[in-house]
């Protein structure tokens, strides 16, 4: 197993001059060391001088609902306060900054789009611009690899569909890290959008060490941290840029079972006819097999579903988002009458309306799927690796 260490390994191994800088950590408890020591909790215990704490969705402690209000309130582990960066406000404001001299940030990324701690980020860039703050990043390696030849789209239409679960132009699966975003985003040549902004700030990315980017996470790490309550594995981790696309449907995507976003079903679902057309496209890569599952909240909650569930055999040919697609364009033709596009609302987005453009970022998703056209193109990452190419920090290997 290759060894790795991620950013905060690295600065804690070798300390920066800003160590007793009053520092503010936007991180979650995902976010630990190599030897799975929560980071906030290494940080204070190396004598680095941290003063407050900041949360994304889910939480410090990452159990919060997909989708909910996070409050205010104190660390147990540090009794530091906390500050949530969803709810009341999705970035620090002046106030929230006046006694921080560093914003350090720390959090795992599942390298999807519309994975929203990616949006954390730039939302506390952008503060840290308006007020002169200096902003550190404790790179991670994406668990789905850096391979960019396995980057899908389709690239976000910012102008029509820019929100918190996708903000700026980008494919669904970027195949970079949030170090390597980071430094994209501040080069303000990324979009329209961006260049119309002050990214003058001092911004440094501490780059992990011995991970090369056609690493997968069981190969550099044998314990996967849950990254928020739908997210308990790796193999979760994989399927999500493509049963992510579930939320948008009266499909349930396994949240309140033991498998989330391993699994697809309803009620009304042939689960057998549709496990075998599934593998009868031969999508490479995986394997799909009919189940039963009872949810405890979301979708279905305490009824009886029939459904499919989604072995990934090998994880270097699957394509997530491509196989997403053709999995709501089967389920919608199986089931005619049954199958139906849903709302799905959460705090950034009250109403839940328009989910699915938002998620794919493209206006006039649900007729784009339920059509005829190939989802290859559909899901094409454009020239993504070209545009990102200045600003990777690391090789093949």
């Amino acid at each position: 197993m290759q060894q790795v260490l991620c950013g905060i390994d690295v600065l804690l191994a070798h300390p920066p001059a800003w160590k007793q800088a009053r520092i503010g950590l936007v991180t979650n408890h995902a976010a630990c060391t190599k030897n799975f020591v929560p980071v906030r909790q290494a940080l204070l215990d190396a004598g680095f001088r941290v003063v407050r704490l900041f949360s994304p969705e889910h939480g410090l402690d990452t159990t919060g609902v997909d989708g909910t209000e996070m409050l205010d309130t104190v660390d147990v582990l540090t009794r530091l306060p906390v500050t949530s960066l969803y709810g009341a406000r999705l970035a620090p404001d002046a106030q929230n900054l006046a006694d921080i001299d560093v914003v350090l940030f720390d959090i795992p990324d599942i390298g999807c789009r519309f994975y929203t701690y990616l949006w954390t980020m730039t939302h506390v860039m952008e503060a840290c611009a308006q007020q002169g703050k200096r902003m550190v990043i404790a790179d991670r390696p994406n668990p789905l690899s850096g391979r960019l030849d396995l980057a899908e789209g389709p690239l976000l239409d910012e102008l029509h569909n820019s929100s918190f679960i996708g903000r700026w132009e980008m494919p669904v699966r970027h195949s970079c890290t949030l170090g390597e975003l980071a430094r994209y985003f501040k080069s303000g040549s990324s979009s329209p959008i961006l260049r119309e902004r002050a990214y003058d700030f001092t911004m440094e990315v501490i780059a992990c060490e011995g991970w090369a980017r056609p690493l997968f996470y069981p190969e550099w790490n044998v314990s996967f941290v849950p990254t928020s309550p739908a997210i308990p594995c790796f193999e979760a981790a994989l399927l999500y840029p493509g049963l992510g696309l579930l939320e948008a449907t009266n499909v349930s995507e396994g949240r309140g079972t033991a498998t989330p976003f391993r699994i697809a079903g309803a009620p009304w679902m042939d689960h057998i006819r549709t496990a075998r057309q599934l593998n009868e496209m031969q999508q490479h890569g995986v394997v799909a097999r009919p189940v039963t599952f009872k949810p405890t909240e979301g979708k279905y909650a305490g009824q009886d579903c029939n459904g499919v569930m989604f072995h990934v055999m090998d994880r270097t040919a699957f394509r997530p988002v491509s196989y997403g697609w053709q999995l709501i364009r089967l389920i919608q033709r199986l089931h005619p009458g049954k199958f139906e596009w849903a709302a799905y609302p959460t705090y950034v987005n009250r109403q839940g309306t328009r989910h699915l453009d938002l998620l794919t970022g493209l206006s006039g998703a649900e007729a784009l799927i339920a059509g005829n056209g190939s989802v290859e193109a559909c899901t094409a990452a454009g020239d993504w690796q070209a545009r990102v190419a200045p600003y990777l920090l690391y090789g093949e290997g």
